[in-house]
């Protein structure tokens, strides 16, 4: 199992690799600080649908070893909501304060987007186990604010193209099939026992 997240970590610092080779030989179109924004935004919001397919996953396909690999998916999609909401802030409103704050409150799409990072912000706080067990029953209550999250992080991605909404209803179809998957009413697979290596 070490192997298999060693293998999705430097997967998932990919796109953050491509980003940098970018940056670095200045190919990042017209407008680099729209372009690596709006990529930041979607590779949180991608992973963060790939963290919410792992349950139905696991209930299809009986497999459970993936579900090992959801607090660091989770995780991934939070670093890229960080360097998204890092750029805005840095390159694109050259922290300028007050100016930010009124966007946040004045503009819907920001608005929502910022309060999805707020719940990204409190799920990654909370994905350890002294969480699990100070908050209890309270701990899958509370994330699942990724849901919302997820509502929220697409619908910001609406409101922000307005007008090329194509690769947004992608996320939006995935993200209510991933939803219709969780049905109780649909059959489930039981999950296999995890197998040991046996060395002589």
């Amino acid at each position: 199992m070490i192997k298999w997240k060693l293998a999705v970590f430097f997967v998932c610092l990919l796109p953050l690799g491509f980003l940098g080779l970018g940056i670095y030989r200045e190919d990042l179109g017209p407008n680099p600080v729209e372009y690596l924004t709006h990529e930041t935004g979607a590779w949180a919001l991608r992973l963060l649908l790939v963290t919410l397919a792992i349950t139905p996953l696991r209930r299809f396909t009986g497999w459970r070893r993936p579900v090992l690999l959801r607090r660091m998916l989770g995780l991934f999609s939070f670093f890229y909501a960080c360097l998204h909401l890092l750029i805005w802030l840095w390159l694109d409103r050259e922290l300028q304060w007050g100016s930010m704050l009124a966007d946040i409150l004045k503009r819907p799409y920001i608005t929502v987007g910022f309060a999805a990072f707020l719940m990204l912000l409190a799920l990654a706080l909370t994905s350890n186990t002294f969480s699990m067990r100070r908050l209890g029953r309270g701990w899958k209550t509370l994330h699942r604010l990724a849901y919302v999250a997820a509502v929220l992080g697409i619908l910001h991605f609406i409101w922000l193209v307005k007008a090329d909404l194509l690769q947004p209803m992608i996320y939006l179809g995935v993200f209510l099939f991933l939803m219709l998957a969780r049905l109780p009413a649909l059959p489930e697979r039981k999950p296999a026992p995890f197998r040991r290596k046996v060395t002589s």
